[in-house]
């Protein structure tokens, strides 16, 4: 019994795995996705070879790779890395946003905004931290303002976290 259920398994691996080699791209053949990272106002990467995307999931950080299975993920306020072929990484905040991995070693990203970790200002994050303490502190709970307030505690706080601030 136990035996046939591995053969079962055995001949579903293979058949997933020529299945997978039929989908995949050139790009993945290579080992390299292909990304399109898109801002309302702008074109961040359209259909760029690059090794890997670490994307800050709400349901956690996870990477995406060539051949990647296909998923949907909601981001969170975090720090997005995009390792490219020559052994660069790129860094870049993003507020929230979604990123759609497809069969054939494409992922989409969508943010409302994006900004490269190097541009932001660790004195004006740990201020901005700060003052949104301030008014979450004095807003009255459960208004509009306390949850404006906790918003930008939250991205304040995941900036310095991006920037290697520990702010509390």
């Amino acid at each position: 019994m136990m035996l046939s259920v591995l053969r079962r398994a055995a001949t579903s691996t293979s058949a997933s795995a020529s299945l997978r080699r039929q989908l995949s791209t050139p790009a993945a053949a290579s080992g390299l996705m292909t990304l399109n990272f898109n801002l309302p106002q702008e074109t961040l990467y359209d259909a760029t070879n690059v090794q890997s995307v670490i994307v800050p999931g709400a349901m956690g950080e996870y990477e995406v790779t060539a051949d990647h299975v296909p998923i949907v993920a909601e981001l969170k306020a975090g720090m997005m890395t995009i390792k490219h072929e020559d052994g660069g990484d790129e860094k870049y905040f993003v507020p929230g946003g979604f990123s759609l991995t497809h069969e054939g070693s494409t992922t989409d990203i969508v943010c409302p905004e994006a900004v490269k970790i190097d541009d932001l200002d660790p004195v004006a994050v740990a201020a901005n931290f700060e003052a949104a303490k301030a008014k979450a502190a004095s807003a009255e709970a459960g208004s509009i303002d306390a949850a404006i307030a906790t918003i930008e505690v939250e991205v304040n706080k995941a900036m310095g976290s991006a920037l290697g601030l520990s702010l509390a």
